[in-house]
């Protein structure tokens, strides 16, 4: 009868010296250390597949930072899961995918990565409005919710207040946009359905409506009404010169004055910015140059024509003229160029 060979000590674990070549040494159970030729010392489980019957290496850490006791009580709980006819490698894998799953594809953390995609094919402002509504209306109750974990019924319970309040332009966007991300996290792996596809069909859709125009000669008065409106200076530019250009909010809003060419009085605007995403050439009227030229000493050193208050480095918001529109002026905002 063979003799049992002698179980390791803390003692001779710390006393390993690395060789030409790796090395065992053997705990018994299956429990092994290999000794690196480069000095690092691996604790390693070897054990029999509880299926196929292949031998399997799964690994324990390293040491010191793990110890020769816990390196022990790894190897009796992988042999426990045997003994149940589980595999223990095959477990442990299962489980780290399950905590990241839970820790890294959170639903906030998909929809930044399918936005990153996103906005590179829509306009700037279309970008900050798609953002701006899920930071909003989703991320306050999912942001940290694991994209494996979003269901139908918990997304539609979200938005039916929006749909209470009238908002179904929102809601139809909003639902738009969570299908696109779901339909990411399928293609990225993350998920193997998407459980939005038909959330749509249980909200109430958005009534088309024509918008009124405005009659010729209800011009001046718009206009008058505009000029001695309470407003700020650039939010009364604003106004003026997108109905100068008749030109979408996004548009006028994200006015740039490296695209301004006074000589030739044109304004073109670079298709990124653009719906169609083509190049738009607008040729200048005197009364849009001279409205430029009003707004020159108070933005002419800045990058966009129309700053934001808060973060004039960059635009204000596309929506400022018609939120003024709306407040001041009644249905004439039906006239603005819409989105």
């Amino acid at each position: 009868m063979r003799a049992q060979a002698a179980r390791l000590s803390d003692l001779k674990v710390k006393a390993a010296k690395p060789k030409e070549k790796d090395y065992i040494l053997t705990d018994g159970d299956g429990l092994q250390m290999r000794v690196r030729a480069n000095g690092s010392k691996l604790w390693n489980f070897n054990y029999i597949h509880p299926a196929t019957r292949k031998r399997v290496n799964m690994g324990l850490g390293t040491f010191p930072e793990v110890g020769l006791a816990q390196a022990r009580k790894r190897t009796v709980e992988a042999r426990e899961l045997i003994a149940q006819g589980v595999d223990p490698k095959e477990k442990r894998d299962s489980d780290r995918q399950t905590l990241k799953a839970t820790t890294e594809h959170t639903f906030k953390n998909v929809a930044t990565a399918w936005f990153d995609l996103k906005k590179d094919s829509v306009t700037g402002a279309y970008a900050e409005d798609i953002w701006r509504s899920l930071t909003l209306h989703v991320f306050p109750d999912l942001s940290t919710t694991p994209i494996s974990a979003i269901t139908a019924p918990a997304v539609i319970k979200l938005l039916r207040p929006l749909e209470a309040k009238g908002s179904l332009e929102t809601v139809k966007r909003l639902s738009q946009r969570l299908n696109e991300i779901m339909t990411y996290g399928v293609n990225a792996g993350l998920i193997f359905s998407n459980p939005l596809s038909g959330i749509r069909s249980v909200f109430k859709r958005p009534k088309k409506q024509n918008m009124a125009a405005l009659a010729p000669d209800e011009l001046r008065e718009l206009m008058l009404a505009v000029a001695n409106a309470s407003i700020k200076r650039t939010t009364r530019c604003l106004i003026e010169w997108q109905l100068h250009t008749m030109t979408r909010p996004a548009e006028a809003a994200t006015t740039r004055w490296a695209d301004i060419d006074f000589e030739r009085k044109l304004w073109t605007i670079p298709p990124e910015r653009m719906k169609k995403r083509r190049t738009h050439i607008i040729p200048l009227t005197q009364q849009a140059l001279e409205l430029l030229e009003a707004i020159k000493p108070f933005s002419g050193h800045r990058e966009y024509v129309f700053p934001a208050d808060r973060n004039p480095r960059t635009h204000c918001n596309s929506q400022t003229a018609n939120m003024i529109w709306s407040s001041n002026f009644g249905h004439r905002l039906r006239f603005m160029p819409q989105p």
